[in-house]
Order: C-alpha cells, then structure tokens, then sequence
C-alpha cells in the first residue's frame, strides 16, 4: 500500500524566536517557522538555558558496563526521585556538559559523581535529541567500561552534591530487559525511554536478531 506524499513546495525553517516565560534552568519560547506548505506557524518551544559554547550537546547519557572476575557484566544504572514525574527513575547515569568539558570528560566526571565508578571511555554517539516535539534538548550517549577488580572501582564511593540523592542499580547485561520488567511489578517506578529501548536492542541482539520483540503487558 502506497501512501501519497504532500507537496512540498517551501524548505520548512523558523522565523523567529520569542522569550515567553525563564527560570535559572529552562525557558519557554513561541517559536515562529514557515511549514513546507508556505504556512507561517507558531510552537511552545522549551530549551536549557545551561547549554555551554564549546557544545551542541547539552549534556552526556552513560552506557557503562561493569566487569568483574567472576561476575556477570552489569550495567551500571541509577535511580532517583524525579519531580516532573512525582515519582523514582530509572535511567543511565547522566548530566549537563560543563563550558570548556569534553562530551567523554563530562560523561567520565559525572559517572564517578553518580556512580563512583572510574571508567574509560570506548564509544561515543552522534549528538541526539531527545524529545524534538517539546524541546531542542540534545544529547550525546558515551559508552563506558569499568574494570571492576581495580581497587577504588570495588568499594564506589558517590561524590554527589547538595540536594542530589542517588541509588545506584546494577542489571545483568543478559538479563537487562527481565531485571527491569521485573523491578517495574516491585516498585512505583518510570523507566527511561533510553534504557528501555536499548534493553529491547539487547534482547534482539541476544535471541532474535531479525525480529521485533513482542512485548506483553
């Protein structure tokens, strides 16, 4: 079945850029833009006020991966009370690049921060956006291994600051999806849409490859 494609007759791009409403971390914007239609429209746009120049990323998401003689791999998580949501997260380690901070330094300081994990970086993604419907808010996922048997990397401690309170969770690598389904009947808590899509990306990439998963509620 074929679906007909609009005509597109004018390179969709934004006018302008109107300050609604500031806080000391976020703002509101009517973004004014021409649609592909030749239309001019206008959107509630909401962006970081905290975003540094040396970056189009405003801050880093971490895929850490911890390895231990005799363990399991584990991904490294953790959880926190979030108060948009009202209730406790699940996601990766993560947080804002800092002016003059490399995507992969910002991801190595906040892992030790969070976590107190020391890793060393071997990945690092494009930069990505996150919710393009609400917000030009971007990120670049670092990939991380911890070598576990290294001393200060068996007893972590947290480094966290004032007000910042957080759990850290290790899921087995082969069980990732399970642990986290399994954690979601245990507890009031949201899962971040990262996670839980990369924990399906594990599940294809272990048992079935050329299929999508079905998901059962």
């Amino acid at each position: 079945m074929s679906h007909s494609e609009p005509k597109v007759t004018t390179v969709p791009h934004v006018v302008k850029e109107e300050l609604m409403a500031a806080g000391k971390w976020v703002k509101l914007e009517e973004t004014t833009y021409v649609d592909p239609a030749g239309n001019t429209r206008t959107w509630e746009s909401v962006k970081r006020t905290t975003r540094q120049t040396n970056t189009e990323a405003d801050g880093v998401g971490i895929i850490a991966l911890l390895k231990r003689t005799l363990h399991k791999d584990c991904v490294v998580m953790v959880k926190q009370f979030r108060p948009p949501l009202g209730c406790s997260t699940l996601e990766f380690p993560a947080g804002l690049i800092d002016e003059g901070e490399t995507a992969e330094a910002a991801a190595l300081r906040e892992l030790k921060e969070e976590t107190g994990y020391k890793g060393e970086v071997v990945g690092v993604t494009p930069v990505t956006c996150l919710d393009p419907g609400l917000s030009n808010c971007t990120t670049q996922i670092i990939l991380v291994n911890i070598n576990g048997d290294e001393a200060e990397n068996i007893h972590p401690t947290q480094q966290l600051g004032e007000g910042e309170f957080v759990e850290v969770v290790l899921l087995p690598l082969d069980e990732f999806q399970t642990k986290i389904d399994d954690l979601l009947k245990k507890e009031k808590i949201m899962v971040d849409a990262k996670v839980y899509i990369f924990a399906m990306g594990m599940v294809q990439a272990f048992f079935k490859p050329r299929e999508l998963p079905v998901l059962k509620q």
